[in-house]
């Protein structure tokens, strides 16, 4: 595991500002449609970027961009990722973390230090199914505690669901709609078969755009606000 890709500028998808974006390689999911195959299965591929490399280059841009998101693969499996996000704040920038939530440890510290400013959870189908994806036998508790600590983080704070047939449908979202009622935002994604990482994934057949909205008047039973992107 290591720091693997920089991008310099990218819109963040909230709150509307301009971020720099550092990827981690290696993940404890193997999701069928993960859109970055390779820092999942073959992080080896990309050249390490050291941290201070990383952190002078987001201090280049910080005329510019209001702050950097992490994200992977999986940022909580490094032990790199705290120091990281320490370094981006000691730079007056806004940390944003992608993360499957499986690290409820590691997020309690980033959010006990202050670190983090928002934060984006993927949350794949009903915890219970979690080990279709490869996850361990506590991954479903594990998910749940990092739900219940984000429901007084004083961050910005989004869900989000790749809709893929075989994963997510109505008892996937009855399922995981208690564990975040109330919250702020419940992102729906449109599955993209084209570079998933199980070829039988990129084979599927994605929901019909009417069949998406349907999913979303579900989960709209539990968010603040719901939306759908992809389509």
């Amino acid at each position: 595991m290591a720091i693997k890709g920089f991008q310099g500028t990218s819109l963040l998808d909230y709150p509307g500002r301009i971020a720099s974006l550092v990827f981690f390689a290696g993940c404890n999911l193997r999701c069928p449609y993960c859109h970055n195959p390779g820092l999942v299965e073959t992080p080896e591929q990309y050249p390490d970027i050291a941290l201070d490399e990383v952190v002078a280059l987001v201090a280049q841009r910080r005329g510019f961009i209001d702050g950097v998101v992490i994200s992977g693969g999986e940022p909580t499996l490094d032990p790199l990722l705290v120091e990281l996000a320490t370094e981006l704040k000691g730079l007056g920038l806004q940390v944003k973390l992608d993360t499957n939530g499986l690290a409820p440890a590691v997020l309690e510290r980033l959010l006990d230090q202050g670190l983090l400013d928002a934060v984006a959870v993927d949350l794949k189908t009903a915890p219970e199914r979690y080990p279709e994806l490869g996850a361990g036998p506590t991954a479903a508790l594990a998910l749940k505690q990092t739900l219940a600590l984000l429901q007084q983080a004083p961050v910005a704070l989004e869900y989000r669901t790749t809709c893929m047939p075989a994963l997510v449908g109505a008892a996937d979202i009855a399922a995981l709609g208690p564990l975040v009622q109330g919250c702020p935002l419940w992102v729906l994604q449109q599955f993209v078969a084209e570079h998933a990482l199980s070829p039988a994934a990129r084979s599927s057949v994605p929901y019909l755009p009417e069949q998406m909205q349907e999913l979303a008047v579900q989960a709209a039973a539990y968010a603040c606000q719901v939306q759908v992107r992809g389509l």
